[in-house]
């Protein structure tokens, strides 16, 4: 298991506070009415209906949205019914990105996320384009408090996870992905509910990005983690902080 990588930089997040807070809450609450709705409607039982609370509960969103979630999965609601559907495709610099959705128009999603797409120097390709350079695993998200980063990964390698990243913001614990809710379990009992714990794509290399394409590349990530039906957005890329700090100017 190693102390550090930077799996850290492969996903891109932005935004004034409100408005970011609004979307997550609606990603959340849709991730919750799916799993409701795909498995058990009882948290216990249903491994990614209880991730999704516990991710709906770190983003400290309101018990009624989470209730009015779970109602339209018992139906109780307007109706729509979600189905996952994931795009793959090129960046700026020849970045890998890999979009995950829940859609109850795959028509729209796929157009909205095309043309995302060709507005800021990408290009959308078919499906397992990209995926190849990507590997899936679990990420089990740890607050920077939960404990010291030497007390989770010694916790993490007692569970069986693969490998334990920390930085300023938190811990990360990967894991295969057919042990992640084992693993969580294991680090719940240890160290405490976890504020995320869900599948992800792992880029196996990185990209090496400078500060024209970077700048376009955010915004083809800002682009499609606006879009109300995206869930997810990975990308195998690379920004230096001195990159980060000149496009911050």
């Amino acid at each position: 298991m190693a102390g550090h990588s930077q799996f850290k930089n492969i996903m891109y997040r932005k935004g004034a506070q409100d408005a970011k807070r609004a979307r997550l809450f609606t990603k959340i609450g849709r991730e919750i009415e799916v799993a409701a709705k795909l498995g058990s409607p009882d948290p216990d039982s249903n491994p990614r209906l209880r991730s999704a609370i516990q991710a709906a509960r770190a983003a400290n969103m309101p018990r009624d949205r989470i209730d009015r979630a779970m109602k339209r999965a018992a139906g109780d609601g307007d109706g729509a019914v979600y189905e996952e559907v994931r795009y793959e495709g090129y960046g700026p610099a020849g970045v890998a990105v890999i979009v995950e959705a829940l859609t109850d128009n795959r028509n729209r999603t796929a157009a909205d996320v095309r043309a995302a797409f060709s507005k800021n120097g990408g290009s959308l390709g078919e499906t397992g384009s990209v995926s190849f350079l990507f590997d899936r695993a679990g990420l089990i998200r740890f607050a920077e408090d939960a404990a010291s980063s030497d007390e989770i990964f010694e916790a993490a390698l007692e569970a069986g996870a693969d490998d334990m990243v920390s930085d300023e913001e938190g811990h990360d614990v990967l894991t295969a992905p057919g042990d992640l809710h084992a693993v969580r379990e294991a680090l719940e009992a240890s160290v405490g509910e976890p504020q995320a714990a869900r599948l992800v794509w792992k880029p196996q290399t990185l990209v090496p990005v400078g500060d024209e394409p970077a700048a376009v590349l955010f915004r083809l990530l800002e682009a499609l983690d606006d879009h109300d039906d995206v869930q997810n957005v990975s990308a195998n890329y690379d920004v230096s902080d001195e990159v980060l700090a000149r496009l911050a100017e």
